[in-house]
């Protein structure tokens, strides 16, 4: 009955009670998608939105409304909403607290209203009582989750004060949280305006002699040699990294790709790749010897030009594809393109100038990456 992390003040065992026994339950009424209007006089709230843009504490509204106040379901500060309904038992266990008033809250909502802190009250639902509202819920194609169950959840719950303090220590982290991503965000947007500007040539990275000729369009196939990842029964690897299998293998992907790890190699050290399906003409620079899987493509530059030069131009271009199947990017397709390429010199302080970004993202996501697990590990050992 006392959780294993604990401010210091507080030593009273925390108290057994039903979620019935502590709150009131009530239902949103239907606000459809229709009915959402950006100029809208009421704030809302659609069971939706808790499964994409909202977390544990609701503070700023995405969504607004001009239906009748009149035929609307209201929200007080404090109130607690859990989705009524959903695709999967898991995703339904969502809770969020309403720190204001007055936000129309919509169908399938259910609404929970308590005298203890509704924001202590959704970190501890969305953390350890998670599972057991998954297993409350009924259905199959589509999981509904009834305010009769919800009352049979059985709680063990602090006295207020220590409520108190708990939800506004995890509000400051999770504000923290919220903050990072806004720093990284705003770091994209940065580098994806600057380099729209570097390959317009609006910015210049190069003092150009009388005699340099500016840029010059080649097609991609002209730059370096291309290859087709292969099959992965044709190479022994393993999924986790060891003495033995130490090179990476990649697949296509929106991200590193990663696939696992082989004895040996395919592929030198700044090859690019890019993905031919999936999130198509995804370009990676690889920094160390590596195997290629499932018809990713890879690119070897020829000594003129730039790796990290050729990855950046790559993920500017807009890949046109048509196809009537899967959507693929082939090697024929892709060394059609026309790029523009200046001089190695002025490759190489355009890569570095933008690897100063890429670096600076890196760092900004670790941090990110700290404190979620910092979150994960709050929220599994403040609660009982």
């Amino acid at each position: 009955m006392i959780p294993k992390l604990r401010f210091l003040e507080f030593r009273e065992e925390w108290k057994s009670k039903k979620l019935g026994e502590i709150a009131n339950f009530s239902k949103g009424k239907g606000i459809s998608k229709s009915d959402i209007d950006e100029n809208g006089k009421t704030e809302c709230i659609r069971y939706g939105e808790l499964y994409t843009f909202y977390e544990e504490v609701i503070s700023e509204i995405k969504s607004r409304t001009n239906i009748d106040i009149s035929s609307l379901v209201l929200s007080e500060a404090n109130d607690v909403i859990i989705p009524a309904s959903g695709e999967t038992q898991i995703d339904i266990a969502t809770a969020s607290c309403v720190l204001k008033s007055g936000v129309a809250l919509g169908g399938d909502l259910n609404v929970i209203k308590t005298k203890n802190n509704g924001v202590f009250l959704s970190y501890y639902l969305n953390s350890k009582k998670k599972l057991e509202i998954a297993k409350l819920s009924q259905g199959i194609s589509v999981v509904h989750l009834y305010s009769s169950q919800l009352a049979l959840l059985n709680l063990k719950l602090p006295q207020l004060e220590e409520q108190n303090k708990l939800a506004n220590f995890l509000s400051l982290l999770n504000s923290r949280i919220q903050t990072q991503k806004k720093i990284i965000e705003d770091l994209r947007l940065l580098k994806k305006e600057i380099v729209k500007k570097i390959f317009n040539q609006q910015l210049k990275f190069y003092n150009y002699p009388k005699t340099y000729i500016g840029w010059e369009k080649k097609r991609l196939g002209q730059i370096g040699k291309f290859y087709a990842g292969g099959d992965l029964n044709k190479l022994e690897y393993q999924k986790e990294k060891n003495d033995d299998y130490i090179y990476p293998i990649y697949a296509n992907g929106s991200e590193d790709g990663l696939y696992g790890y082989s004895k040996t190699f395919q592929f030198p050290s700044n090859c690019v790749t890019v993905s031919g399906r999936g999130n198509l003409g995804f370009a990676n620079v690889r920094k160390t010897p590596f195997c290629a899987i499932v018809r990713l493509i890879v690119i070897i530059p020829d000594d003129n030009i730039n790796s990290k030069f050729l990855e950046e131009i790559i993920n500017y271009t807009n890949f046109v594809i048509e196809s009537t199947g899967v959507p693929q990017l082939t090697i024929p397709q892709i060394s059609n393109y026309n790029i523009l390429v200046p001089c190695l010199e002025e490759q190489n302080k355009i890569a570095h100038f933008l690897s100063s970004f890429d670096d600076k993202l890196y760092i900004e996501n670790k941090l990110l990456n700290q404190y979620e697990n910092q979150k994960k590990y709050l929220l599994h050992n403040l609660f009982v």
